[in-house]
């Protein structure tokens, strides 16, 4: 495929709630969200946690200025602590455009971020970034165009303080992020299958089990066995489990990835590295 058709994604954080590194995540990784999205040469970054640091480290800045935008799903710590770390936001003439829809119209992203970076929690303040950086909010449910050829519909998950879902469009191919979103048990949720319809790719909050999700239902995440539900109804392609709880290590996930591929083939278990071509 020429790069201009190019439809990639690449995992570099698949963990929820805290980084867990240690022998017992080698294999899947022990990250917090963040996914590279290539459309084309355009670079879309889906939520900033620790995964964000090693991309940020991967791309150093020998070609020249970095472009990208960055996708939040929500702004709880786990989805937005790498943004510290991001070695691009502190170097002069890269550009980075950085989106939220959960936010307005009590807070706004911008200030959200500067609170994060504030002592005596950290040495820098966020406007160190300036002004390589732009903040920019919507309501969850608008329909974005970040660039060129790509269309990026929204829409507000079940989570608390809110969550926006992504579907980006591009090239007749579709991928859908949809973390973080609780459930409720035997209601498949409509509007979320209607979102996601025919998704060529769909990454799912899989932090639970279904016999693990009675005791955290209030929490706002959802379980594999949910996913697989949501992606069959919808006739999604193929699915990712995605936000994989830190309590569950290798031998953990091997299990949830066979029966997953038993109840739905295909089906994959998100890994730090792994790279999917749309």
């Amino acid at each position: 495929m020429d790069q201009a058709g190019k439809f990639t994604v690449q995992f570099w954080g698949v963990r929820g709630s805290i980084a867990c590194p240690g022998q017992g995540t080698v294999r899947y990784g022990g990250n917090t969200s963040c996914l590279e999205v290539f459309c084309g040469d355009k670079r879309l970054i889906f939520d900033a946690g620790t995964g964000l640091r090693p991309l940020g480290d991967s791309l150093g800045n020998g070609g020249g200025p970095i472009e990208g935008n960055i996708f939040l799903s929500h702004t709880h710590f786990d989805h937005i602590c790498g943004i510290p770390f991001f070695k691009p936001f502190y170097v002069k003439g890269n550009k980075f455009k950085v989106w939220a829809g959960h936010l307005l119209p009590k807070y706004t992203l911008q200030e959200v971020l500067a609170n994060m970076m504030v002592e005596p929690l950290f040495p820098v303040p966020s406007k160190i970034f300036e002004p390589q950086v732009d903040y920019l909010d919507f309501r969850s449910g608008e329909e974005l165009n970040p660039c060129e050829g790509v269309v990026i519909k929204t829409a507000p998950l079940n989570h608390p303080d809110h969550a926006t879902g992504y579907r980006v469009e591009y090239g007749g191919r579709s991928l859908c992020y949809i973390t973080d979103t609780g459930h409720v048990e035997g209601q498949i949720d409509e509007a979320l299958v209607s979102f996601v319809k025919g998704a060529d790719l769909m990454v799912y909050d899989s932090t639970y089990t279904d016999d693990e999700f009675p005791r955290y239902r209030d929490y706002g995440h959802s379980t594999w066995q949910e996913g697989v539900r949501i992606a069959t109804a919808a006739e999604v392609k193929r699915m990712v489990i995605f936000h994989h709880d830190p309590g569950h290590d290798d031998s953990f996930m091997d299990g949830i990835a066979g029966e997953a591929e038993a109840m739905r083939p295909g089906t994959l278990v998100a890994q730090e590295g792994m790279v999917l071509e749309l």
